[in-house]
């Protein structure tokens, strides 16, 4: 008889492989492990006899230093920008290489034969997994689990439904893409603004043409001369009238309004036309991660940052809420029928009611919020499925929380419905309109206020109009002049930033809010109430970056084109060399300036080293710090309120040796370093 190991040459039993799970923060991954009996628990991952999970803790693999292409741009000089390599590096995060290490120890185990990824299902979280199994020499196959939820039935139904991990690969191309397109562009630009006027500056791809339009909103207000004008009202006895000529109902010259006044003394007006007509406002569309934002910010004074950290924790934590960094404002097919589980979760809360009497109606919402053409990579923010214990939830969570279920509820409730009865009466060839409006449905309002464009709210002159019948005539008793003034526009809020960024295709719902909090902390904008002002230093960079880069046409051009890369309309290669292309011609645009440019400053503490005066900001761990904003200085320091005693920080050591070298000789004698500072220096008194 032959031996076992030849009858049986592949004895491993196919129970003992295993799937290593990536996931992209540790939270998920100890949900993702629970579901799947994963029980043998470390710092680094949790194992059981199929699955594998450990996380990526968000970012572990990063683009390159310039440094590490060629040890010379590790210094920033002019001379040796652009700096375009022809393929780019990466690199294992600092912080974070412990994790990593373990991540790639665990790739080449003898016993795992697949992986799956399961960072968010996006495009930023695909580059978050692909470079980590790039860095880490992963070369076996690979499939991708892609879910709006993390309820443990939306992870179950999931992990049934496995995609193939190459179906994603044309979306990792974009991502990549956009990571090159920020290095490229935001460090050259930001390195030839700072070498050519030694200062510290800095701008980018997306957040310049941002910053750009918090600037022409500043010059709009700044710019504006108010007109005065006039309203005129006629009075009709039960039921007042607005005057409106040809252009409207402003009245710019205090002339005309007397003339027509005076014209309309003692007159009589005919009723010419009524009409009445039925309106339907249908329900507003669901969340998106922007559209949320502008709420947010608007109701319940939330930055867009703050929003989505909320966001984050409702959907990861508290798993009440879908995918928060979704651009789709609708919902797919197969989420209909999961409707009626998602109302029921709301029992518990002060909802049940009205999510009671939605699950009583049979309306059909139909396309309006059920399209899958309007749905890319996830669907619109809505509940879950899973039940809801609002005690768990601190106040900022149960407001967000609030703001969404009223938004689904609505979106699910019927048109807002009323009859609007208009009149238009005419005296000496001038015509006078007014109009009211009666509800027949409250519908979706009933449960979500929202002023309706072009609707209700539209209204000329006041008093009750039901009763009015053609060919009437009405003595007009008196008129009245309403004194008026135009007015600017207000000050952007983060609010409107996100409109208009979202409209001008600048940045994603994902990367918005790190571009509006990278602007303040650049101190380039500031906040005042809710309003967003461009600052002295904004104005400088915008002074100095070209043209180009302040363009949101040309960015939102580029955003489409990642999108069209990640559909696989278009070649990541043609992308990647018009970018590179770009980069090169905003270098030589900036080195080429020739701006007259005198640094704002933005305190009165001295640099002892250059005199120049110094800048407030914040270091990596977010600490108080001064640095002196010429680039050819560097030195920094840290505030003297800071307290306790402290190593000297190397900017400070260096400075001490350079003081100490100015002012040594080659005495013998031995001084202090007081002492050789308080020296007269030769020549002067």
């Amino acid at each position: 008889m032959l031996p076992l190991f030849i009858l049986y040459p592949f004895h491993i039993k196919i129970g003992g492989m295993k799937t290593l799970i990536i996931a992209e923060k540790p939270s998920v991954g100890r949900e993702l492990a629970r579901v799947l009996g994963c029980k043998k628990s470390s710092k680094s991952h949790i194992e059981g006899d199929k699955y594998i999970v450990t996380w990526a803790m968000g970012h572990l693999v990063e683009l390159a230093d310039p440094g590490a292409h060629d040890p010379k741009f590790k210094q920033w000089n002019a001379e040796d920008l652009p700096i375009i390599p022809e393929r780019m590096k990466h690199r294992v995060i600092g912080r974070t290489s412990r994790q990593f290490s373990m991540i790639k120890s665990l790739m080449h185990r003898k016993e795992v034969n697949n992986l799956i990824i399961a960072t968010d299902a996006g495009r930023e979280g695909e580059l978050v997994a692909r470079w980590v199994m790039r860095l880490g020499g992963y070369k076996g196959p690979f499939q991708r689990l892609w879910i709006s939820s993390q309820t443990d039935k939306a992870i179950r139904e999931g992990f049934a439904a496995l995609k193939n991990g190459r179906d994603y690969d044309n979306l990792m191309r974009a991502a990549e893409c956009r990571a090159e397109a920020d290095w490229l562009i935001g460090l050259n630009v930001t390195r030839a603004l700072s070498c050519t006027y030694d200062t510290r500056l800095s701008a980018g791809r997306v957040q310049t043409p941002s910053l750009a339009m918090i600037q022409d909103r500043d010059e709009q207000i700044r710019n504006f001369k108010p007109k005065p004008y006039q309203l005129l009202e006629a009075d009709f006895g039960g039921f007042s009238a607005s005057w409106r000529g040809k252009s409207g109902g402003r009245i710019f010259s205090g002339k005309a309004s007397a003339e027509l006044t005076s014209k309309l003394e003692n007159t009589e007006a005919e009723v010419v036309n009524i009409s009445e007509k039925k309106q339907s406002v249908p329900p507003p569309l669901a969340y998106d991660l922007t559209a949320l934002q502008q709420d947010a910010n608007r109701a319940l004074g939330y930055s867009a940052k703050q929003t989505l950290k909320i966001l984050q924790g409702l959907y990861e934590r508290h798993k009440i809420v879908t995918y928060p960094r979704t651009d789709s404002r609708h919902l797919t097919a197969d989420i209909e029928p999961t409707i009626k589980d998602r109302l029921k979760a709301l029992y518990a809360t002060d909802w049940r009611v009205r999510a009671e009497e939605i699950q009583k109606s049979s309306l059909k919402p139909g396309k309006r919020l059920f399209d899958d053409s309007r749905v890319s990579d996830h669907h619109a923010i809505i509940p879950t499925e899973e039940t809801v214990k609002p005690e768990r939830l601190s106040a900022e969570e149960k407001a967000l929380w609030n703001m969404i279920v009223k938004r689904f509820l609505a979106v699910l409730s019927p048109p807002h419905c009323y009859v609007k009865r208009s009149a238009e009466l005419r005296a000496e060839g001038e015509s006078f309109f007014v109009s009211s409006s009666r509800v027949t449905d409250e519908g979706w309002r009933n449960i979500e206020f929202i002023a309706v464009e072009n609707g209700e709210n539209e209204r000329s002159g006041s008093g009750k109009i039901d009763n009015l019948k053609k060919g009437q005539k009405y003595k007009i008793e008196s008129t009245r002049l309403q004194q008026k003034q135009t007015t600017p526009p207000g000050h952007h809020t983060e609010a409107s930033l996100l409109a208009l960024m979202e409209k001008n295709n600048l940045g994603t719902p994902a990367t918005r809010a790190d571009i509006i909090e990278k602007l303040l902390s650049n101190r380039y904008m500031e906040r005042s109430g809710s309003a967003l002002k461009l600052t002295p230093a904004g104005e400088e960079v915008l002074l100095l970056v070209p043209e180009q880069l302040k363009s949101a046409e040309l960015t939102a051009e580029w955003e489409k084109r990642l999108s069209r890369i990640a559909e696989g309309k278009e070649k990541a290669g043609v992308f990647s060399s018009d970018i590179r292309k770009n980069t090169g011609e905003l270098v030589a645009a900036v080195k080429s300036g020739g701006k007259d440019y005198k640094p704002v400053e933005f305190s009165k503490k001295p640099c002892p080293l250059c005199g120049r005066m110094m800048m407030p900001t914040k270091d990596r761990r977010g600490r108080e710090l001064y640095v002196c904003r010429s680039l050819s200085c560097g030195y920094e320091e840290e505030p003297e309120n800071r307290g306790g005693y402290r190593k000297p920080s190397p900017k400070e050591r260096a400075v001490t040796r350079k003081l100490i070298k100015q002012y040594s000789d080659d005495s013998s004698d031995t001084f202090t370093l007081a002492d050789m500072i308080n020296m007269k220096t030769p020549g002067k008194k």
